[in-house]
């Protein structure tokens, strides 16, 4: 794998996600790649019937996405990225492309579609390396790909498709569900990147930068275009219309490389987004949901014989505690502790070893305990810590009622 070799080559660099998907920024910091997010102001109103092939269109919106950001933050951010990497995944069955649902009707037809067949999920990305040159001009070249996962989705009933369209799930994902998330259990089977039906296929992409960086992709291509900095601080005309290339052109090519050639090395530092902050202000999600599961005893369930499906999660949620509804995975933070704890095989959902070991109530090291202590005792309690800080007074009292007297 050439992760690490290309993850290094980047330090230094002003990396660029063009991208608001936490699902694509996730797979991104969880390599270790440092980089900034600034979501692109493109307009998806690319015409599909222009295209040969959805892959094309995915892979052209994707550079679109990108070079509106390489070209705008030059003269709104006031600083010139070294990458930006955009990305556009859509979900393709009986020859329709299908996108993020725009309400509830349009999800369950999207839906209706994908249930009992097979479909495929293409993610176009697009790298533009940017170039400052001599003067106030600013070259960008194009790297772009795309990847092919087929999914098959279960046989699913009218209550299921509704129940999960009412959790609200589908609505900013293409085809309407979220294979990482509550919408894993719709799905049967997957054959390729599983990444790439979540948003990005890191795979493909680090072989990519690994072409670019070794000067092993050609270099026989012209570059996607050339701005230059006029005195009133915007963008000058573009040398090129955007998206007339001939390899954006070109249809039925997994792989179409423009350039292979590394940017130089900024002079000056960058500023990194803050990940470690990031961490910390989501960290609280992660963190009640272990303590709702662990409420639940959900791993004393996925321990319990051989696992179990997606239905029967959902029907034994739903007794554990019937304020559950039968969609207890439905929230962003529980899924986050079905991502971690949990594995998957065939229809089958289990614990991980780690959970076995110190998630179930019964084990002998388990940490359940502690959890339900942390659940009841410490989460009010820091809940109430600004409180505590403005008014004085012991948060035990805001928390419980309790007079610090009445502690002990």
């Amino acid at each position: 794998m050439v992760l690490n070799p290309v993850i290094s080559k980047l330090a230094g660099k002003l990396v660029v996600l063009a991208s608001a998907s936490p699902r694509r920024r996730e797979i991104l910091t969880n390599v270790g790649l440092r980089f900034e997010v600034v979501p692109s102001w493109f307009k998806e109103t690319l015409d599909k019937s222009l295209f040969g092939s959805p892959q094309d269109y995915a892979v052209e919106t994707a550079k679109q996405k990108a070079l509106e950001v390489a070209k705008r933050m030059p003269f709104k951010h006031l600083k010139t990225p070294d990458i930006v990497i955009g990305a556009d995944t859509v979900v393709t069955v009986d020859g329709l492309i299908l996108e993020k649902p725009v309400d509830k009707q349009d999800a369950y037809r999207m839906l209706s579609r994908l249930n009992g067949k097979e479909h495929s999920v293409f993610t176009g990305v697009a790298i533009i390396l940017c170039h400052e040159k001599e003067g106030k001009n600013i070259e960008y070249n194009a790297v772009d790909f795309y990847e092919e996962t087929r999914v098959k989705f279960a046989d699913l009933s009218e209550e299921m498709l509704w129940e999960y369209i009412h959790s609200g799930e589908p609505m900013d994902k293409a085809g309407g569900y979220g294979i990482q998330a509550l919408g894993g259990m719709l799905v049967e089977y997957v054959h390729g990147d599983f990444l790439n039906v979540v948003g990005f296929p890191l795979n493909h992409f680090c072989k990519q930068l690994n072409k670019i960086f070794n000067g092993s992709a050609g270099t026989l291509a012209v570059p996607v275009d050339r701005t230059s900095r006029t005195a009133d601080g915007g963008p000058d005309r573009p040398s090129r219309r955007e998206g007339t290339t001939e390899a954006a052109q070109a249809s039925g090519r997994a792989e179409r490389t423009q350039i292979a050639a590394e940017p130089e090395r900024r002079a000056g530092g960058s500023t990194a987004f803050p990940h470690r902050i990031a961490h910390l202000l989501d960290g609280f999600k992660a963190s009640k949901a272990l303590f709702a599961a662990s409420a639940l005893k959900v791993f004393d369930l996925l321990d319990a014989g051989h696992g179990l499906t997606a239905v029967q999660n959902l029907t034994t949620m739903s007794g554990v505690n019937s304020g559950c509804n039968g969609v207890f995975w439905v929230s962003e933070a529980h899924l986050k502790i079905a991502m971690f704890f949990c594995i998957r095989t065939s229809k089958v959902y289990r614990n991980t070893e780690e959970a076995s070991r110190y998630l179930i109530s019964t084990s002998d090291l388990s940490l359940h305990g502690y959890i339900v202590h942390s659940n009841d005792v410490l989460w009010p309690l820091f809940t109430h810590l600004e409180h505590g800080v403005r008014e004085g007074s012991s948060q035990h009292e805001r928390a419980f009622g309790k007079q610090p007297q009445d502690l002990f």
